[in-house]
């Protein structure tokens, strides 16, 4: 499986340090994971929890752990992210949560964003021109929970 896991470790106690939000991270590139994954980091508010190179795996993750954000790639190995998205809101998992989900994605074409939207996604980003775009969602998304 080509996930990497990190346990949640946060102390829920009124009082106690919040340790930061945990993200899913789905994307099939390294070199764009490793990107991704030092920008959500540098917000020192969240931390990329795990990561998932297929639908597949996103899945089982998605299906046995809880995350407070999800962002997803659309092209991704052996399938689409908008398989994830569709179990996403078949399942009511990451709504039940109150879940961020956002994509971020080289293939921002109209007819993506409109499907993406189908699936409740309100946070649609183009990988090569609104990067730091998903970066500020999830800031203002952790402000919100603070």
């Amino acid at each position: 499986m080509g996930n990497h896991i990190i346990t949640d470790n946060r102390e829920g106690r009124a009082g106690a340090p919040r340790m930061p939000l945990a993200v899913l991270l789905i994307e099939d590139s390294p070199l764009i994971r490793r990107s991704i994954t030092e920008a959500i980091e540098a917000l020192r508010s969240w931390r990329v929890a795990a990561f998932a190179e297929t639908p597949d795996d996103a899945i089982a993750l998605l299906s046995s752990q809880a995350f407070d954000a999800v962002i997803v790639d659309l092209q991704l190995k052996r399938g689409s992210g908008l398989d994830v998205l569709a179990w996403l809101q078949t399942s009511g998992a990451a709504r039940a949560r109150g879940a961020f989900v956002a994509v971020l994605t080289n293939h921002a074409l109209p007819a993506y964003r409109e499907r993406c939207l189908q699936y409740g996604v309100r946070h649609f980003f183009d990988k090569s021109l609104e990067f730091d775009r998903v970066l500020d969602a999830l800031h203002d998304y952790a402000l919100g929970r603070a």
